[in-house]
């Protein structure tokens, strides 16, 4: 939403935008490093979810301190998902059973912040206990190479004047490298100033009905993006069980809320969160948040971030990263890279125009120079052998 009603949307196309933007994806970045070395055997996942949010929190404080009416923090809390949980699980203190990691699970971490409604957003994928010298195999080394793989393709399709469905047959051909799947029916969003869900969005995989009913798009300059990758070694049709939803966000709806517990809890989250997605963990008394929460839900005032999963016995991998569409060529503001020699496949990708992509650089004045050098180098041999008279174009 603009900053008023005659205001325009701020953009990227203004240098402070930007300089919020990279901003926040650096400290993103910075806490996700930081979570990383906190999942290794016996680490419990609730301290993991609890120990990100506090690192967004208190890295997003201390910026534009002077600012007092600047909202800035999580834009979307710590979620710590393995194995075949493909996503969203951020377990509460009042859980019974408590998740423990194990030796080589396969973990998903996505976790995001925003400073003044700018966003940025990530996830990475890794494999408990893979070291040099212990290395993985077999299928999860096909998977952890297979998400990746199409997420560095996604990132060189995000471009201006593409198209949204080509990212999604450029993900599919990817994971189908490496004989996994991409999750059917996920969703890449567009990113707004406080919107985190953008109109604009790329759909994995899709059923022929969410095919007809997703609406075509070509990027623009300018754009900002949160592409997000998941691929699974199973059919990749994720399903709800029997978790109960964590994590929600405020919609645009309006409703008076009858119960106090329901208003008391409807106005803290708006303080805080604003429109952004927020764990029931946040709130300091949480059998009160999950009272409130009935009311809101049941009025559609916020909507739930489901813990999906795959079948029992398969895997889920997630790289997710956040992309601003520069006029030189997109700029990725958040994502680690990956030491892929500790994953060890036997697949690899064959295809020809796939390899041509993945060997393509990401800056669009990189291509330029390439363009350009190539042309003269063509135009020096043609020179050689053409007679001098011949008219250079």
């Amino acid at each position: 939403m603009a900053d008023s009603d005659t205001d325009e949307e701020p953009t990227i196309a203004q240098d402070i935008v930007v300089t919020k933007y990279k901003m926040v994806g650096d400290m993103v970045n910075e806490v996700l490093k930081k979570v990383i070395a906190e999942c290794v055997a016996g680490a419990k996942v609730l301290s993991i979810c609890e120990f990100g949010d506090k690192l967004l929190e208190e890295k997003t404080s201390q910026v534009y301190k002077k600012e007092k009416e600047m909202k800035k923090g999580i834009a979307f809390p710590t979620c710590i998902s393995v194995n075949n949980c493909v996503c969203h699980f951020s377990p509460l203190r009042s859980d019974k059973e408590e998740v423990l990691l194990n030796d080589e699970d396969v973990v998903k971490i996505d976790l995001g912040a925003h400073i003044d409604g700018f966003i940025a957003v990530v996830a990475h994928t890794l494999i408990v206990g893979a070291t040099p010298e212990k290395k993985v195999k077999g299928r999860k080394a096909d998977l952890l190479r297979a998400a990746y793989t199409c997420a560095e393709a996604a990132l060189r399709k995000v471009k201006p004047d593409t198209q949204n469905y080509e990212v999604t047959e450029v993900i599919q051909k990817a994971a189908e490298s490496f004989q996994c799947k991409p999750v059917s029916g996920m969703l890449s969003h567009q990113l707004k100033k406080n919107v985190i869900n953008g109109e604009k969005s790329i759909i994995q995989n899709p059923t022929e009905e969410q095919l007809r009913e997703h609406t075509k798009c070509a990027f623009e300059v300018h754009e900002v993006y949160a592409v997000d990758v998941l691929v699974s070694t199973g059919d990749g049709k994720a399903k709800e069980k029997d978790r109960r939803t964590t994590v929600y966000k405020r919609t645009t709806e309006t409703y008076q809320l009858k119960m106090r517990t329901s208003r008391v809890f409807f106005s803290e989250l708006t303080n805080r969160f604003t429109t952004m997605p927020f764990p029931l963990r946040a709130f300091e008394d949480e059998a009160k948040a999950r009272m409130g929460i009935v009311e809101c839900l049941n009025h559609n005032l916020v909507e739930p971030y489901a813990v999906l999963y795959e079948k029992e016995g398969e895997f889920v991998a997630q790289f997710k990263f956040t992309v601003l569409l520069m006029p030189n060529g997109p700029l990725k503001i958040t994502g680690l890279p990956v030491d892929l020699g500790l994953y060890q496949s036997d697949k690899s990708v064959e295809d020809k125009d796939l390899k041509e992509l993945l060997n393509s650089s990401v800056s669009r004045k990189a291509q330029k120079k390439k363009k350009k050098k190539a042309a003269k180098q063509a135009e020096a041999a043609e020179e050689e052998e053409a007679p001098p008279l011949v008219e250079k174009k």
